[in-house]
């Protein structure tokens, strides 16, 4: 596997770490410096706290790579006796190690946090981000000092290391997460296109970011919880920005999430209509752009985004993810609504992301482009055809048989593609709201 840089591995280990997402009781932590990188991006997506782990591994006098023990900023010490009695390190060597690993662990904490305390990981949800693993000692040790420092769960994420050292840390944590096993390793930089070396000017602009992040998020929630009509948001993506509208309405039993079709926007007549036909009925509802200005430009004269449908899946996990860091949309369940490609977008995020999404609505959808990953949807799909749309009708049908999920479709007598017609997108509306109330509520 390879990596384009830190920051898109981060992103990657978000997704396996989604159920984390928007929980109170999670912190990230990055093992400086390039594991600073990657936990700002898992933090990011998953709308949690991040901060630094200063700890230092403590060497074998003569052997440095295998690790006997670490320190952290504070003073608090872990050692591994039987590492230490097989090396035979005397106690004053212990304290000469420690001494100066301490020396310069003040020193970065001085560096990095700028007065600011750390986050107090006691009876936390701990997860502990570096950019890859060689031998696994240096994470070994930090390992063996988180828990001294009683975290309620320790998880472990990176995005490489060699085969078996995934084994060796599962001993030691609650939970690894690596997203390559790799047999042939020489080092980690080997398995990214960009591994330039982070400085400390880099961690602490992260740092720095990630207060940020954490004071929007606050403001954020603050919002929802207000919100009972239609607000303009913005969803933050990775580093893309996409405005929206989000409507959370009183005694909200779930949201729908709408991937708008080709060359549309969040202000699409029909889907607003469709919106509105779900708020009535308790659902919330976020319409947002999936191309930004610029590519909207770019897209209106070439025709060439609205068809990438693994870009338009991308930011519709995204946004998924952006939305869980809402405190009135938290704990509630997501659906997708899709309109022709949005809706092969819609079914491929879905497929990605099946813990988080109970049901998906595509209208007049071109499911034939989300390709191998109907397979992969396994929450319950209802595909809405207009009658009279009869090639998009036959892509309905063909992709029907694909799917192996709980499916049906449905055709809209005299409808066109557009359902322009009186009285179709009323049928739409209607349908799509009571396959959403359905399995939203878990209700027929």
């Amino acid at each position: 596997m390879l990596f384009k840089n830190r920051e898109e591995a981060g992103w990657q280990l978000a997704r396996k770490l989604s159920r984390y997402a928007g929980r109170r009781d999670v912190i990230v932590l990055g093992i400086p410096r390039g594991g600073v990188e990657i936990a700002f991006s898992i933090a990011q997506a998953l709308g949690v706290p991040m901060d630094v782990f200063l700890s230092r591994k403590m060497g074998v006098p003569g052997q440095e790579e295998l690790a006997f023990g670490a320190v952290a900023a504070d003073g608090t010490r872990y050692l591994n006796p039987r590492t230490v009695a097989l090396a035979e390190i005397k106690e004053e060597h212990v304290e000469g190690i420690a001494a100066a690993a301490l020396r310069l662990l003040k020193k970065r904490e001085q560096r990095y946090r700028a007065g600011r305390k750390p986050l107090d990981v006691t009876g936390m949800t701990v997860i502990l981000a570096d950019d890859g693993i060689a031998t696994g000692a240096s994470m070994e040790a930090a390992v063996g000092m988180l828990k001294k420092m009683e975290p309620e769960r320790l998880v472990v994420a990176f995005p490489v290391a060699p085969v078996g050292v995934c084994a060796r840390l599962r001993r030691e944590a609650d939970e690894v997460v690596c997203l390559a096993e790799e047999r042939e390793f020489v080092s980690v930089g080997q398995f990214y296109r960009d591994f330039s070396q982070v400085t400390d000017e880099e961690v602490l602009d992260l740092m720095q970011q990630a207060d940020a992040v954490a004071a929007g998020a606050a403001e954020a929630d603050s919002m929802a919880r207000a919100v009972e009509d239609e607000a303009e948001v913005t969803v933050h993506i990775d580093s893309l920005r996409l405005d929206g509208v989000l409507h959370l309405p009183r005694d909200c039993v779930g949201v729908v999430l709408f991937a708008h079709g080709s060359g549309s926007s969040r202000f699409s007549p029909r889907n607003r209509y469709v919106a509105e036909m779900l708020q009535r009925r308790r659902i919330g509802t976020l319409l947002f752009d999936l191309l930004t200005r610029d590519e909207e430009r770019m897209d209106a004269a070439t025709a060439w985004l609205r068809f990438d449908i693994p870009m338009l899946a991308e930011r519709m996990v995204g946004a998924t993810l952006w939305l869980e860091k809402h405190l009135g949309a938290r704990k509630l369940p997501f659906g997708y609504f899709g309109a022709s490609t949005g809706a092969a977008a819609a079914l491929v995020a879905a497929a990605e992301v099946p813990d988080r999404i109970a049901a998906v609505v595509s209208r007049g959808g071109r499911p034939d482009l989300a390709a191998d990953a109907l397979e992969k949807v396994k929450v319950p799909t209802l595909l809405l055809v207009g009658g009279l749309d009869r090639v998009v009708m036959g892509m309905n049908e063909t992709a029907l048989a694909r799917l192996s999920c709980e499916k049906k479709l449905q055709i809209v007598p005299g409808a066109s593609h557009l359902f322009e017609e009186p009285g179709t997108l009323e049928v739409v509306a209607e349908a799509a709201g009571a396959w959403f109330v359905r399995y939203l509520q878990g209700t027929d």
